[in-house]
């Protein structure tokens, strides 16, 4: 006899999900392989994602939506659950993120988590370790859904000119990475400036933070650490706040040279160059 494992829908957001995708599964008179089939994956992924062990894309919960009739329910789960995958602490600055109508930040080590490729955000969440690897990468990317809204929020980002230079997951990458920001730089809502290492001594030496400005919310700063992020709505952290990314943009290239200055770090550092052998060069 096959053992079932039983499920606590109570559990959390992904056994929530695994239990009613195992409950509509059955409803529809499907196996694992059946539905698989159907959805263009694997039985064993099937059951995988019914046990928990696999956490669900939003890709996948839409195909299921589509394939026991489940009107949204999977697709409307999956944001939950992909949410839940995000370190506690981050998670309520993730659900403000969410509601903001501004967002400013100013990043001096890394790109922005939601201008981040696929190939970037699985090269810095895999620094230490790669267990849950995928979950948090898709969690990282769903985040990304706000700014494709119909109405999605003014966002303005400033990186240190630093944020270029930092390889992370290689060159290809990272020449990759440079290609979205120029292509995001064509979005209407959203502006990247850079600040550059001329700019000498700035008001961002402390390090990475962000301001978010809601409709009817207060409004907040947030800052993280290797530990922790911190979030407040403290009137004088969001004066200094304020003031101090003022400073930041005053400092920066414009939005135009900004453009300019990535896409010449993109050809000069991370273009393909040629050996006399016709070979490419690292």
């Amino acid at each position: 006899m096959v053992h079932i494992r039983e499920l606590d829908p109570s559990a959390s957001p992904l056994d929530y999900y695994g239990y009613e995708l195992r409950r509509a599964r059955e409803a529809a008179g499907l196996t694992q392989k059946a539905l698989g089939s159907i959805v263009f994956c694997t039985g064993s992924l099937i059951g995988q994602i019914e046990t928990t062990m696999k956490v669900p894309t939003r890709e996948f919960s839409e195909r299921v939506d589509a394939a026991l009739g489940t009107d949204g329910l999977f697709s409307r789960l999956v944001g939950l659950v992909l949410r839940s995958q995000l370190p506690s602490w981050f998670q309520p600055y993730a659900e403000m993120e969410a509601k903001a109508a501004y967002i400013s930040t100013f990043q001096a080590q890394v790109v922005y988590g939601l201008l981040q490729t696929e190939a970037y955000a699985r090269a810095l969440l895999g620094v230490r370790e790669d267990r849950d690897l995928d979950a948090k990468v898709a969690a990282r990317l769903d985040r990304q859904r706000l700014l494709d809204r119909d109405d999605p929020p003014v966002a303005w980002v400033v990186l240190s000119e630093a944020v270029l230079h930092q390889e992370i997951g290689g060159q290809e990458v990272m020449r990759e990475q440079l290609a979205h920001l120029l292509a995001m730089q064509e979005r209407k809502w959203l502006d990247i400036q850079v600040l550059p290492f001329e700019a000498g001594e700035h008001t961002g030496l402390m390090g990475s933070f962000n301001l978010l400005r809601f409709r009817s919310d207060p409004d907040i700063v947030y800052t993280e650490d290797f530990v922790q992020g911190h979030m407040t709505a403290n009137p004088e952290a969001l004066k200094e706040g304020s003031a101090r990314y003022d400073h930041l943009q005053a400092a920066a290239l414009s939005p135009r040279d900004s453009t300019a200055l990535i896409a010449r770090v993109m050809e000069e550092r991370y273009g393909n160059r040629t050996g006399p052998d016709g070979h490419d060069m690292a």
